[in-house]
């Protein structure tokens, strides 16, 4: 894994950052395009939906399903994988002094969120993709 920017282009949507801002709020674009973290608890998302499917708020590609959710009980929206396995994009992230994994659209390369594994959650992929609310949209 190799760390990129965000405002790389090279993903299939690439827009600047001015019209990013004019896309997104102000929450929306400092966790998206800036790789921010919404507070724990606090996403509209948290909680596990019966069905549906989550797309990435920025550009709306689909990303994970209500089927692949699961309650972590760490305070932000859980799957234990992506619709797609294309779906997003895996990079190696050091920030905060520690390595972790970034998940990211691989559509337009909006910072999600990050994924964990090997904390013992009872899924079939003992991984926990740690997704922020504001970086998604729940379509029924």
């Amino acid at each position: 894994m190799s760390s990129k920017p965000i405002g790389s282009g090279s993903y299939p949507i690439a827009l600047t950052p001015e019209q990013w801002r004019e896309r997104l709020g102000r929450d929306e674009y400092q966790v998206l395009r800036e790789g921010g973290t919404e507070r724990p608890f606090t996403g509209e998302y948290e909680e596990v939906r019966p069905a549906g499917t989550y797309v990435c708020r920025a550009c709306g590609a689909e990303l994970f399903t209500a089927a692949e959710q699961f309650d972590a009980h760490c305070g932000w929206p859980a799957f234990w994988a992506p619709a797609d396995s294309d779906a997003v994009e895996l990079l190696e992230d050091t920030s905060l002094g520690m390595r972790r994994i970034e998940v990211r659209c691989a559509n337009c390369g909006s910072h999600l969120g990050h994924v964990f594994e090997g904390e013992g959650f009872a899924t079939p992929t003992d991984q926990r993709y740690c997704i922020n609310s504001v970086s998604l949209r729940h379509e029924a």
